[in-house]
């Protein structure tokens, strides 16, 4: 049995009449597909020629609806919500249409047109200055329960020119002829030619004084023995530094055993705010009530 091999095929003969070729599963058959892969794609290209041609240039076949010639009046339209709008015009980009000239109307039943009132700025006035007050110092009159003894029950003295107890031919008990207790040719208790004097009362634009300090008055032994009770009344002038001056009594409650006298020196130890006129403190003249009472 010999063996005949060649490249890619390996076959066995057999003696005898009919010898077979038997093939193994390693052998590479001889085919060749060149010709029918370039035939497939020629085919292929051509058939998608084909059918972009008739896409895009075959006739477009529409079918006219045909619509009745007058429509039925059992359709219901129904409006839709979407934006309306309608077209619109050229120009020539002006902001308004030019007005149409018109000549003033001469009829007499033309509306007359009203003008605008002109509006005038008014000035404001100057206001006229506040007209200033006189201020007249008060004086305070005599209390009609307290009787106290004086010129008018003393017995008349002999007739004289003179109108009070100074030397001049004023009227008061100052020196020159002025009139009041003052010394000059003024008018009221100061000294000068003016009118009025240093001390005021309280009121008509004086302020009162203002205890800051305040000093009661020591009883004396005698007093306290005799068991004597009241009150005294005084009269001083506070100065605009504070300080009392001029203490007089008014009203006395003993002058035997001493109390005035200790209610004039409790007195002077006071200490006031001072009183003012138009803002300057000034010497007004006040009245103090001390009280003396055994407990």
């Amino acid at each position: 049995m010999p063996a005949n091999s060649s490249a890619g095929h390996l076959s066995v003969h057999f003696e005898g009449e009919h010898p077979v070729a038997v093939p193994f599963l390693f052998e590479q058959r001889d085919t060749r597909f060149g010709p029918a892969l370039v035939a497939s794609l020629v085919y292929h290209v051509a058939v998608f020629s084909l059918l972009i041609f008739m896409v895009r240039y075959g006739a477009n076949t529409t079918t006219a609806a045909v619509l009745p010639d007058q429509p039925s009046s059992n359709i219901t339209w129904l409006s839709q919500p979407g934006p309306g709008g309608g077209g619109g015009g050229g120009g020539n980009r002006m902001k308004e249409p030019p007005r149409q000239a018109e000549l003033p109307g001469k009829d007499k039943i033309t509306v007359p047109v009203l003008k605008p009132p002109t509006l005038e700025l008014q000035q404001a006035k100057a206001e006229p200055n506040p007209v200033e007050q006189l201020n007249i110092p008060a004086k305070s009159l005599a209390a009609a329960s307290d009787s106290l003894p004086g010129a008018i029950e003393a017995p008349p003295g002999p007739p004289t020119l003179s109108q009070g107890s100074g030397s001049g031919g004023g009227a008061g008990t100052g020196t020159g002829t002025g009139v009041g207790p003052g010394s000059g040719s003024g008018l009221g208790p100061g000294s000068g030619g003016g009118t009025g004097g240093g001390v005021y009362r309280p009121g008509n634009g004086v302020t009162l004084p203002v205890v800051l300090r305040e000093v009661r008055p020591q009883y004396t032994s005698d007093a306290m023995r005799a068991k004597v009770q009241g009150s005294v009344l005084l009269e001083c002038i506070v100065r605009p530094d504070g300080s009392v001056a001029d203490v007089q009594v008014v009203r006395s409650l003993d002058p035997v055993f001493g109390l005035d006298g200790e209610a004039v020196r409790a007195a002077k130890q006071w200490r006031f705010r001072p009183g003012t006129r138009l803002g300057e403190a000034v010497s007004v003249l006040i009245t103090i009530e001390l009280t003396f009472t055994l407990r």
